[in-house]
């Protein structure tokens, strides 16, 4: 039988796979190697998909309770408390929080239920809300929503900056192509207070403190003015911003220079200075500290902290590309 090319639907990196249906439920994964997304990899949820369409632990009858229930006798209750509730309290004690893996019928069909019958608005879905900042962000900062990047760039970056994602968790494809362009010289920072897998093998590490990753950005974008390395003239155009005069900047400067920019407990230095003065080195860098790398030489490091060595890496790194349960990784 023909495999069926279509697309993973677990996280957002859309990787291409072919099914191919072996019985009645029983169908073989595998990853499309000419999918611009992954390239015939997956990862170890991926790989189980073929696991999900069996029914076992599958609610396949109504419940009220404990107890099994007719369609007709659950969706009777359903309307009744929805009427009781909108009678007593109006449409708007109503609301939807709707999964993120339906399809687009299903999501039309939803917002007819709440806006067309209910009289709400209070509906929204995981695959919008999730990325709610990043879409206003984008909004803010390109006119649209749209993401200004293509997975081609990672083959062609040489400094790539993860702000708050722990990408070799969350999305493992992208990250081992990251990971591969780290191998030919393009160097990681990741900005995230937390101490991730992925903030592990960085070349810097910016534990910031969280809640001031904007004055962070603030504060090397005014850097970036005053050392020269911003086009004059290009951050109006690009970022839709009323020219800032000299004076502007400086305001804009003392108020960045106010704000909480200390890392996260425990981490010393100010992270803006760390930023600016050091390069991506080959070892994470702690805020005004020595690489990781001889922190654990000299015995500084956390004794409860595993080992950076290249065996603990390389175990740590395939348990994401593991052919066990996709249950075992189960982070979105």
């Amino acid at each position: 039988m023909n495999a069926i090319r279509t697309t993973c639907a677990y996280c957002g990196v859309g990787c291409g796979i072919r099914a191919t249906v072996t019985d009645e439920r029983a169908v073989q994964i595998e990853g499309d190697p000419d999918h611009p997304a992954n390239r015939g990899r997956l990862c170890s949820k991926g790989t189980h998909l073929g696991e999900t369409v069996g029914l076992e632990g599958r609610l396949l009858t109504p419940m009220i309770g404990k107890r099994r229930a007719s369609w007709d006798k659950a969706l009777d209750l359903v309307a009744k408390r929805f009427r009781d509730t909108i009678a007593q309290h109006g449409p708007d004690s109503v609301a939807f929080y709707v999964s993120g893996q339906l399809l687009t019928e299903d999501y039309y069909v939803a917002n007819k239920l709440m806006k067309g019958f209910i009289g709400s608005a209070n509906i929204d879905t995981n695959s919008r809300l999730c990325m709610s900042s990043a879409v206003a962000g984008h909004t803010r900062a390109f006119g649209e929503d749209v993401v200004p990047a293509s997975y081609e760039d990672i083959d062609a970056a040489d400094l790539i900056v993860l702000v708050g994602s722990n990408t070799a968790w969350c999305h493992p494809i992208v990250y081992q192509r990251i990971r591969a362009r780290c191998d030919a010289g393009a160097k990681l920072v990741v900005i995230d207070p937390r101490r991730t897998e992925t903030a592990e093998e960085a070349d810097l590490h910016l534990p910031l403190r969280p809640g001031s990753d904007v004055a962070l950005m603030n504060g090397l974008l005014a850097w970036c003015r005053e050392a020269g390395r911003s086009t004059r003239g290009s951050l109006p155009i690009i970022c839709r911003f009323r020219p800032i005069s000299g004076s502007g900047w400086a305001r804009e400067r003392s108020l960045v220079g106010r704000q909480d920019l200390r890392p996260a407990p425990g981490r010393p230095a100010p992270l803006l200075r760390t930023i600016r003065r050091h390069p991506a080195h080959r070892h994470p860098v702690q805020p005004g500290g020595e690489p990781v790398a001889e922190r654990h030489r000299s015995g500084q490091c956390d004794p409860e902290r595993p080992s950076r060595d290249g065996a603990h890496r390389q175990a740590r790194r395939a348990a994401l590309f593991d052919h066990g349960s996709a249950e075992r990784h189960g982070r979105a």
